[in-house]
């Protein structure tokens, strides 16, 4: 039996409810200044269709579900505090979950683990994930069986059986958390497996792509343990996304990483500058990534040398073709 002592009492007080949302990775619509509404994430929730069932009060430090699936698991009870939440996220019991909260955000070290991520055209959202410094990912203790490279999403998103093959991308059509989605298993800096992204078939599907509870992915730099291995003359290239990565990769500049989103943690930026001495950052040419290109070049150039690879306005690296990459890519 465990012998750490918990205060209840304190981690209600010192944790709010959006500083554990942001670790799950649960993004809500602010409705006004104390209220946020979305689709529930808990895994009590059923099959309806509704997005807007549950809501959380920031200010009261609570959150209810309406939906009736989640009702009848919780025998009438709509809702509950941040120790009930992290309890049915986790399906462990509140003393447990008490323990993981004081581990995540009071004896940490790091306050900066419960800071919010934000950009011009998410301020109306809680942002997956933290500022980058909290707890290393665990590695798995599973693989994903039945992934099947060849998949007609995968063709139409330009990439090869081959390079799906290398990537150990594909469709899986088991159960769980990923089904139905096309895969994306992620890796270390050591190449251990951490955790696998989900992305739609459907562009129209909420979320377009799913990650598991309690994943960081601003400790992790997507596809790095490939460019360790391989020629680095060149230098990383830098990207945003999952498919930007593999396009580019597929185009012959293999040391490429994703950083999984238009920001760059510290964690990240450590890990670039461990591990190579040259970078080309190419983001979407897009708001998101126009706005955060400056930032993440300024910040990288203090310490490796950086250039500029520029990205076709309303373009993503990954809707380019081979010849396109090529042309803004060589001679960088």
């Amino acid at each position: 039996m465990s012998t750490i002592w918990v205060s209840y009492q304190e981690v209600k007080a010192a944790v709010s409810l959006e500083m554990v949302l942001r670790r799950y990775g649960v993004a809500l619509r602010r409705v006004n200044k104390t209220y946020l509404r979305g689709k529930c994430p808990l895994p009590t929730h059923g099959p309806e269709t509704s997005k807007e069932s549950f809501g959380a009060h920031t200010e009261k430090n609570a959150w209810a579900c309406q939906s009736q699936s989640c009702l009848e698991a919780r025998g009438g009870r709509k809702g509950g505090n941040v120790l009930d939440f992290v309890a049915l996220m986790d399906r462990c019991t509140v003393r447990d979950a008490a323990l993981k909260l004081q581990s995540w955000f009071l004896y940490s070290g790091d306050s900066r683990s419960a800071t919010a991520v934000t950009t011009p055209s998410e301020t109306n959202e809680i942002v997956t994930g933290d500022t980058g410094d909290s707890e290393a990912n665990k590695p798995l203790t599973f693989e994903l069986k039945g992934v099947a490279a060849s998949h007609p999403y995968l063709e139409a998103r330009g990439i090869t059986e081959e390079t799906a093959v290398t990537f150990a991308v594909g469709f899986f059509p088991g159960k769980g958390l990923m089904a139905g989605r096309i895969v994306i298993p992620i890796h270390n800096a050591n190449g251990e497996l951490v955790a696998y992204a989900g992305r739609a078939l459907d562009d129209n599907t909420d979320p377009r792509y799913k990650l598991p509870p309690g994943f960081n992915k601003t400790r992790e730099l997507y596809n790095l343990h490939r460019s360790l291995a391989c020629d680095q003359s060149r230098g990383v290239v830098i990207v945003e996304g999952f498919f930007d990565a593999m396009k580019v990769h597929q185009a012959g500049f293999p040391a490429v990483v994703a950083l999984m989103g238009s920001s760059l943690s510290d964690t990240q930026a450590e890990l670039i500058a461990t591990n190579f001495r040259r970078a080309i950052i190419m983001l979407d040419g897009d708001k998101a990534g126009e706005v955060a290109l400056p930032h993440i070049a300024t910040r990288l150039a203090r310490i490796i040398d950086v250039r500029i690879a520029a990205t076709p306005g309303g373009c993503q690296p990954d809707t380019l073709s081979g010849n396109q990459l090529h042309e803004i890519l060589d001679g960088l």
